[in-house]
C-alpha cells in the first residue's frame, strides 16, 4: 500500500538542483531504475522511488537500496559524484579568490568544502534513518525533510510537514532554472570574444601578442540569437537521447579544462602584489560563487541508491568531494595568480585568442548548450506535466511545447536583465544553493534526532552551520543586487573582453 505521503499520481521526485527524478515520459508513470542511465550533475538524477510492492528492510544490517543488482561499481558512482559536482561554477571561481583574496579565498574554499561535505553526510544519514523507521527503499531530498519535521515535537510543524517537501522542491527548480540563467550568459560571452577576436585569430598562443578586437553586437543580442536554438534543443523529451548529448557534454568540458589547465601552470607571475584578503564588500560574492560551486548535495542520495554496494558510499562521497575540493582549490588559486587583477567571470574569457584556445571556448560552449537540457528537464518535468493534464489530449502536445519555450524564454530574458555571468553565479549561489547545501541539513538533523536525544554540541554545531548559511544567504544576495543596480568600478564587468 502507497505512502500517504508520497507524492500523488507519481508526481516527480526532486533530489538535487543539479539532479531530479523526471518521470520517464509526459505521462504520470513513475520512472524505474531500468529505464535510465546516470543523469547525475549537469546531467538530470532519476531519484524515483522503488517500485510498488518491494519490502522494506527493518534494519541497518539487513538495510539495502533498489536496483542493487544491476548498480553502479564504486567506480562508477564515484564518476557520477565528480560529474555531479564539476560545472560552470569551478569556471568562475578564480575571480571568487580575488573577491576573498588569494590567502583568505583558497582557506574559505577549503572550509565551505568541509561543511558542504559534512552536510552531504547529513542528508544521507537522515535518509537512511527515516528509511528503516518506515521500512523504505528510498527517501529523496525532500521525503527526508517532511519526515523530519513530522518527527519534531512541534504540533504546529507536523501538521504543515508537507511544506517541507514543497520548500525543497520550490529551492531546487529556482537553482535549476538559474543554473540555465548562467548558460544562457556564459554561451553568449564566450561566443560574443570568439567573434570579435575572430579576424586577428592566428596559430601564435603568446599571451603577450595584440590582438586587435573587432566591434561586435551586444551580449545580450548573442543570447537571444541563441535562444531559437536553445528552444529547439529542449522539445527534446527522451531520457535516452538525452543522455547522449549530455556523454558529449561532458567529453568536451574534460578536453577544455585539461587544456585551459596547461595554460595557467605556465608563466605565472610573482604573486607578491596580490592581496591576501580582498575587502570585506566583495567577500559575500566569493561566498555566492563558492557555494554555486560546491552546491551538488542532492546527488548523494540517488547515487548511493544505485549502487551495488551502498556500504562503500561514505568512502566514496569523502574521497570523490576531496578531489572535487583540490579541483576548485587548485584552478581558483592558479587562475588568479596566472592573471591576477584581469580575471574574467570565466577564465575561459581570459584565454589567448588563438585558433586553440579559440577552439577550448567553443568546446566548452557546446558543452554547456548540451548540459542546458538537461538541466532543463528537471523543472519542465516538475511545472508541466500538471498543466498538460488540464487540457484535452488532442491539445496536450501543443501545450507543452508552448510551456517549454515559455520557461525557455523565461530564463533567456532573465539573463538579459542581468547579463554579468559573475553576479549571475553569485544570485543563484546565495539565494538557492546556500539554503540547500548549508541552511536545510543541519536543521533536518535537529528536527531528525531532537525527540531521541542530541548533545548540546551537535545542536550548536548544528545551528552555527545553518546560520552561516542564512547569513551567506542575505548578505550575499544584498551584496550581488548593489553590484548589480550599481556596478563597483573596480570588478571588471563580465562581458569586457581581456586584450592581450
Amino acid at each position: 500500500m502507497a505512502d500517504p505521503r508520497e507524492p500523488e499520481n507519481g508526481a516527480v521526485e526532486l533530489g538535487t538542483p543539479n539532479a531530479a527524478a523526471p518521470t520517464g515520459t509526459m505521462s504520470t508513470r513513475r520512472l524505474r531504475s531500468e529505464d535510465y542511465n546516470d543523469y547525475s550533475s549537469t546531467d538530470v538524477t532519476p531519484e524515483g522511488s522503488p517500485p510498488d510492492g518491494m519490502n522494506g528492510f527493518a534494519h541497518p544490517e539487513s538495510y539495502q537500496r533498489f536496483g542493487e543488482t544491476n548498480g553502479t561499481t564504486w567506480y562508477q558512482t564515484l564518476i557520477h559524484l565528480l560529474k555531479g559536482n564539476i560545472g560552470t561554477g569551478l569556471l568562475g571561481l578564480p575571480l571568487a579568490v580575488k573577491n576573498a583574496g588569494i590567502l583568505l579565498g583558497p582557506l574559505s574554499l577549503l572550509v565551505m568544502g568541509v561543511v558542504a561535505v559534512h552536510c552531504m553526510g547529513i542528508l544521507v544519514k537522515c535518509a537512511h534513518h527515516f528509511c528503516n523507521r518506515f521500512q523504505k527503499q528510498f527517501v529523496d531530498y525532500g521525503g527526508a525533510v517532511m519526515y523530519g519535521l513530522e518527527a519534531t515535537p512541534s504540533a504546529c510543524l507536523r501538521t504543515h510537514a508537507i511544506w517541507g517537501r514543497r520548500v525543497v522542491g520550490l529551492f531546487l527548480i529556482i537553482t535549476q532554472l538559474g543554473f540555465c540563467c548562467v548558460y544562457f550568459v556564459f554561451l553568449a560571452d564566450n561566443l560574443k570574444q570568439v567573434v570579435s577576436a575572430a579576424n586577428g585569430t592566428t596559430n601564435d598562443c603568446s599571451s603577450n601578442r595584440t590582438v586587435v578586437m573587432t566591434p561586435t553586437m551586444d551580449s545580450r543580442l548573442y543570447m537571444l540569437s541563441i535562444l531559437p536554438f536553445v528552444v529547439l534543443l529542449t522539445f527534446i523529451q527522451n531520457l535516452k537521447v538525452l543522455s547522449i548529448f549530455s556523454m558529449l557534454a561532458n567529453v568536451a568540458m574534460l578536453v577544455s579544462l585539461v587544456v585551459i589547465y596547461q595554460y595557467i601552470v605556465r608563466d605565472i607571475p610573482d604573486p607578491r602584489n596580490l592581496p591576501l584578503a580582498a575587502a570585506w564588500k566583495t567577500y559575500p560574492l566569493f561566498f555566492g560563487t563558492a557555494i554555486f560551486a560546491f552546491e551538488g548535495i542532492g546527488v548523494v542520495l540517488p547515487l548511493e541508491n544505485k549502487m551495488k554496494k551502498p556500504r562503500q558510499f561514505p568512502v566514496i562521497l569523502y574521497v570523490g568531494m576531496t578531489i572535487v575540493t583540490i579541483l576548485y582549490i587548485s584552478l581558483s588559486v592558479l587562475g588568479y595568480l596566472r592573471f591576477g587583477a584581469d580575471i574574467q567571470a570565466s577564465i575561459t574569457l581570459n584565454l589567448p585568442n588563438c585558433w586553440l584556445y579559440q577552439a577550448v571556448k567553443l568546446l566548452f560552449s557546446f558543452g554547456i548548450f548540451f548540459t542546458y537540457a538537461v538541466q532543463f528537464y528537471v523543472p519542465a518535468e516538475i511545472i508541466i506535466p500538471p498543466l498538460v493534464a488540464r487540457v484535452s489530449e488532442r491539445w496536450g502536445w501543443l501545450v507543452n511545447l508552448l510551456l517549454r519555450m515559455a520557461l525557455v524564454c523565461v530564463t533567456c530574458v532573465l539573463a538579459i536583465l542581468i547579463p554579468r555571468l559573475d553576479l549571475v553565479i553569485s544570485l543563484v549561489g546565495s539565494v538557492s544553493s546556500s539554503a540547500l547545501a548549508l541552511i536545510f541539513p543541519p536543521l533536518l538533523e535537529i528536527a531528525t534526532y531532537y525527540s531521541e536525544g542530541m548533545h548540546p554540541l551537535v545542536i550548536a554545531k548544528d545551528i552555527a552551520i545553518s546560520l552561516f548559511g542564512f547569513v551567506g544567504f542575505v548578505v550575499g544576495t544584498y551584496e550581488a543586487l548593489v553590484e548589480l543596480v550599481a556596478p563597483a568600478a573596480t570588478v571588471v564587468n563580465a562581458t569586457t573582453v581581456l586584450v592581450q
